[in-house]
Parts: structure tokens; C-alpha cells; sequence
């Protein structure tokens, strides 16, 4: 073979070199485009994610669409049992811990799933996971916050008044997320709210509650207003006695003027249930069948124990709901 003809065999032509130029060009190109794509999606935090069992198995339990997207979490009912508790236990601390909010995640879940399946389990470092818990309810991160929030609502079924040495800092962060305007963790917060007033007895929550009557933010007083009025007829007619239906026709008519309508219907809501237990007790003569008001009557309790002004509305207000009733 000549000379020549190898040079030809080993010789590329121009169009070809080109072409395969192009070809690296382009697939270099694409490369960098997938990885700009990559990168976008990692700031913008657009992907979806499914959270693994403790176990690292996907469970399928919860997926998150994370930014704008619609973020789905896991009812109560439908949480599973985990497979192995121990190891769940070691490192529950360090997950609830965790920079990474998809382990904080993670972990807030299995403290649900622990409070459900395994109550006793968390009962020597209830404390410690609480303290976590409102860490996790402050976090701007709206998944954070809402699995947080449902967090505590199981703690509050599953603990009840075992719980009340650690309420108060998290009592205050429901109230907080109950008043915010982000729709879908107010209405969390809320449940929660519910939760604690199911659960938690009356005669140990109504004084931790009872501060935040007052606070400045009227939300607050609102949605404080409204756990009060809830907790308060779980003590029954002979428990409101004990607990004094005098210092509880103070609270209510110092509620029933504030701004927010919530706080004000919760204090009607309220002093009807205050005047159904009094009556009961001291005045089983109905105000529509006594001409004549005894000494014991609600209208001289609501005068002996509020103010002239404050009197005349708890009067006005109970007086209007049983002409209701009557007619």
C-alpha cells in the first residue's frame, strides 16, 4: 500500500472534523443547560420529595411540593407504626436537631408516630422533644412549621395534663400561628388549639390561658378568648362552682368589649354558661317568672361583682339569649 493511500486512510476530512466539533459543542451545551436547570431548581426548592421511614425505607407517607406548590401532610389516622422503635429513639434528638429541614421533618413525624404507637417510649425526654418541637414552630419554612404544629396536637392526645410544666412556650407559638394571615397554618394552628382544649384539663389550662386575655395583639386575645370559653364548661356545673364563678364572670366580661367580634361572641358564648351554672345553684326562680329580684338573683351577682358598666352588659347580653329562648 502506498504512501499515499495510508495518508488518505488516516486523514479526517474537513466536514467531518466539523461535524464531530459540532456534536461535542452540542452535547457540552446540553450538559450545561441540564446543570443551569439542576441549580435553578435547587434554589428555587421546586422539587418534590418524599419523606423515608426511620428505617430509610420510602413509606409513601407524605410527599411535599416545596415552594409555590401544594403541600400535602399526613393525617393523624394515617400515620404508620414505626419498625424499629429503638433505632428511631437514638437518633430522634439529633434529627429534631438537625439543619436539615427535611430531617427535622422526618423526625417531627416519628415523634407523632412515637406520641401514637409508643406513648410511654417518649415520656423521659418529652421535655427535651418539646423544646424541639417550638423550635420547629418558629421556623420560616412553612412545612417545618405546619408538621410541627400537628406534632403538637398528637403530643396534646397522647400526653393530656402530663405536658403542662412545658405548655407555656408552646401554647404561646399556636396562638401566634392561629393569628398569622398564611391560611393553611393558621387553620392548622387552630386543630391544634382544639386539641389542647380537649385534652388538656381544664383546671390546669385555664390559668396558663388566662394571660393571654390581655395580650396586645388582638388575634391573640381572640384566639386565647376562644380556647377559654371552650375549656371552662368541661369543668361541669359543679366544677365552674369550685373554680369560682365569680373570678370567671370577670374574665368574660372584660372579653365581651374587645375589639375583635371572635373574643366578644366567645364571652356571650361564656356568660350564658355562667348564668345556666349560677341559676342552677342559686336562683331556681327564672327571671321571666319573679317579679321581684331576690338577693341571691344572677342580676345582684353580675352588680355585687362587676362594675355598674360592665354589669349592664353581662345583663344585657344574658338577658336578650333567654327572651331568645322564651320566644
Amino acid at each position: 500500500m502506498s504512501d499515499k493511500t495510508l495518508s488518505d486512510n488516516n486523514t479526517t476530512p474537513e466536514t467531518e472534523k466539523e461535524s464531530s466539533s459540532k456534536a461535542r459543542s452540542y452535547v457540552a451545551s446540553v450538559d450545561n443547560v441540564d446543570e443551569h436547570i439542576k441549580d435553578l431548581q435547587n434554589k428555587k426548592n421546586c422539587a418534590s420529595i418524599v419523606f423515608p421511614s426511620v428505617n430509610g425505607n420510602h413509606s409513601g407517607d407524605s410527599q411535599i411540593e416545596i415552594g409555590n406548590a401544594e403541600v400535602e401532610y399526613i393525617d393523624s389516622e394515617n400515620l404508620r407504626d414505626l419498625e424499629d422503635i429503638e433505632s428511631c429513639l437514638k437518633t430522634l434528638l439529633a434529627g429534631l436537631g438537625s439543619k436539615d429541614w427535611v430531617t427535622v421533618c422526618n423526625a417531627l413525624n416519628n415523634v407523632r408516630r412515637i406520641s401514637i404507637f409508643h406513648r410511654e417510649a417518649l415520656l423521659d425526654i418529652l421535655g427535651d422533644v418539646i423544646t424541639f418541637v417550638v423550635k420547629s414552630l418558629k421556623s420560616p419554612r412553612s412545612a417545618v412549621c405546619k408538621t410541627a404544629i400537628m406534632t403538637s396536637a398528637d403530643i396534646f392526645r397522647a400526653y393530656n395534663n402530663i405536658i403542662i410544666d412545658f405548655l407555656d412556650p408552646l401554647l404561646v407559638q399556636l396562638l401566634l400561628k392561629s393569628s398569622q394571615d398564611k391560611r393553611f397554618v393558621c387553620e392548622a394552628a387552630e386543630r391544634a388549639l382544639i386539641s389542647m382544649t380537649t385534652w388538656i384539663s381544664p383546671t390546669s389550662l385555664l390559668p396558663k390561658l388566662q394571660p393571654h386575655l390581655k395580650n396586645r395583639n388582638p388575634r391573640i386575645r381572640a384566639k386565647a378568648s376562644m380556647c377559654f370559653s371552650r375549656s371552662v364548661p368541661r369543668l361541669g356545673a359543679e366544677g365552674i362552682e369550685a373554680y369560682g364563678i365569680d373570678k370567671l364572670i370577670q374574665v368574660a366580661a372584660s372579653q365581651l368589649s374587645d375589639q375583635l367580634p371572635e373574643s366578644r361572641e366567645a364571652a356571650r358564648t361564656l356568660l350564658l354558661e355562667l348564668q345556666n351554672v349560677y341559676e342552677k345553684f342559686h336562683d331556681p326562680m327564672p327571671a321571666s317568672v319573679s317579679e321581684q329580684r331576690e338577693p341571691g338573683s344572677w342580676e345582684n351577682f353580675c352588680q355585687s361583682k362587676l362594675s355598674p358598666l360592665s354589669a349592664q352588659a353581662v345583663l344585657r347580653v344574658t338577658s336578650i339569649a333567654r327572651e331568645g329562648l322564651v320566644s
